[in-house]
């Protein structure tokens, strides 16, 4: 197991949200991967895109498969390719990612769903501005770690952006994964995905923001300790907040899932880290938590 094996787990997991969702808005979208490796990748995504056979009778899939020195690709696709509809067209285009924003350009992707993968490669502007002329656009984007995504996703129009380091237990290079996109639900989608890939990948994540910097096991039910540092620092930074601003919070500023937020504030305000407003009750909503003396004081969450 290894990176490769959880980034491709990741984009077969959001092809499986991204594709119905695309097919249902319009007649064409596009799917682009690019990227130096791993051609298993452009095979399970095409595996995926077979599964969808029966809805995409009157729609247009362009599947557009940039990979660098991969002379004997073609072949390796032609038996799945074999079983897409005629609906389907795949193209293999030889080079790098520095040529998508062509690609896409000629594929005519501009204005309907697109989604993107781009692996190991610097977060060029005009790359970038490529995979982002899509409506609506989203972008699964890797690079060598330490390097900071989110905020070039963000300038080129990703409003919504999820961050994570994946770190392998057998010390080779961490890679950093961001994923762009406009649509809360595809956010959440991918927020799932990264708790439900193979646990025993031989990967662990470490959130960027997670002021400790600690390492979580791939799990259904993860280790709750950064996202309480988080939370704790979030209400240092920007004072009392609303349980849905934090769940809101933790969605769009974490790897964790909005789901997770209450549990880890349950644990926050039993250990005296943090208060609520009303003091009794359900811990719904609209309820106001505010840091307590023991957060003040930045113990350990």
């Amino acid at each position: 197991m290894s990176v490769d094996t959880v980034l491709r787990e990741l984009l077969v997991r959001q092809l499986d949200h991204w594709l119905p969702g695309a097919l249902h808005r319009s007649r064409r979208a596009t799917l682009a991967l690019s990227y130096a490796g791993d051609p298993g990748t452009a095979e399970a995504a095409l595996r995926v895109v077979a599964e969808f056979a029966d809805r995409l009778r009157g729609r247009r899939l362009t599947v557009l498969v940039l990979a660098g020195g991969g002379a004997d690709l073609p072949a390796r696709l032609g038996p799945v390719e074999a079983t897409l509809p005629a609906d389907v067209a795949v193209h293999v285009v030889p080079g790098d990612a520095s040529r998508l924003p062509v690609a896409l350009k000629a594929a005519g992707a501009a204005g309907a769903p697109l989604l993107t993968l781009v692996d190991a490669a610097a977060p060029e502007p005009a790359l970038l501005a490529a995979a982002a002329t899509g409506r609506p656009a989203e972008l699964l984007l890797t690079a060598p770690a330490p390097a900071a995504l989110r905020p070039a996703l963000t300038g080129a129009g990703f409003p919504l952006v999820a961050e994570v380091e994946l770190v392998p237990a057998d010390g080779s290079p961490a890679r950093r994964v961001a994923f762009g996109t406009g649509l809360d639900k595809s956010l959440e989608a991918f927020k799932d995905a990264l708790w439900e890939v193979d646990e025993f990948a031989g990967v662990r994540y470490r959130d960027p923001e997670d002021p400790a910097g600690g390492l979580l096991d791939i799990a259904l039910h993860p280790e709750p300790g950064p996202l309480r540092r988080e939370l704790l620092a979030e209400l240092a930074r920007s004072g009392p907040r609303t349980v849905t601003e934090l769940r809101r919070h933790t969605l769009t500023a974490t790897v964790y899932r909005a789901a997770d937020t209450v549990p880890a504030l349950t644990t926050l305000l039993h250990s005296g880290a943090v208060t609520r407003d009303p003091e009794h009750g359900r811990l719904g909503g609209e309820v106001v938590i505010s840091a307590g003396p023991a957060g003040d004081a930045r113990s350990p969450a």
